[in-house]
Order: C-alpha cells, then structure tokens, then sequence
C-alpha cells in the first residue's frame, strides 16, 4: 500500500490538517449535495477542516475508495482516522457522537459534546 504513490499523496493529504474531508467541490463551493451536508455539519460544529476537492484529480477520486475500502465520497479523516462517508456523519452529528469524537482527539469545536 505504501508503494503506491496515489495512497501516499492521500495519506499526505490526511496528515496535513487534523481533520481532513475529501470532498466533491470546496468547503465554499460543494458540488454535490452529500459533500454541502458534510461542510455544513463540520461549519456549524465550528471544526477548522481541509476540505480536498476529488474533482480536481480523478487518480484521487478513485484512489480514495481503494483507500478507505469506503465506495462513496465525501469521507471524513480526523486525526488520520477513517470516520466515514456523509450518511455516518450525519448520524454522529444528531447523537452527539462526531462531537464527543473531535473532543476525544483534540480537535478544537464549538458544539459541547
């Protein structure tokens, strides 16, 4: 796996900020519903993230599915972890657990968990 140069420009990608969503679009600019959804609960949470735009780079886009063995974009990475794709975000979100999470590893956030 780390042979493989697509896994590791990824993995630079993940080790570059504490939380890392790749992303279909930019944080300011999603390009799909899925990805907005994500932004937008990491926004209200008050979360500092890396949003990676998979649409600038297609051995990305498919590299990552590989990657995570997830099938689906947005994926959420925080602290190097793979935390999953918008449905499981969403969920954490609404229980408490994506804040209880972010507080566990350090992550600065404005939501109490």
């Amino acid at each position: 796996m780390t042979d493989n140069p697509v896994f590791q420009q990824i993995q630079s990608e993940i080790d570059a900020s504490p939380v890392t969503l790749f992303m279909k679009g930019t944080p300011v600019f999603p390009q799909c519903g899925f990805s907005a959804r994500v932004v937008q609960i990491l926004s209200h949470m008050g979360v500092p993230f890396r949003g990676v735009n998979v649409l600038e780079n297609m051995e990305i886009r498919e590299g990552i599915k590989a990657f995570s063995n997830w099938p689906t974009i947005p994926q959420l990475y925080v602290k190097g972890e793979f935390v999953g794709g918008c449905d499981i975000v969403t969920e954490m979100f609404q229980s408490g657990e994506l804040a209880t999470l972010l507080t566990e590893n350090g992550v600065h956030h404005t939501q109490a968990a």
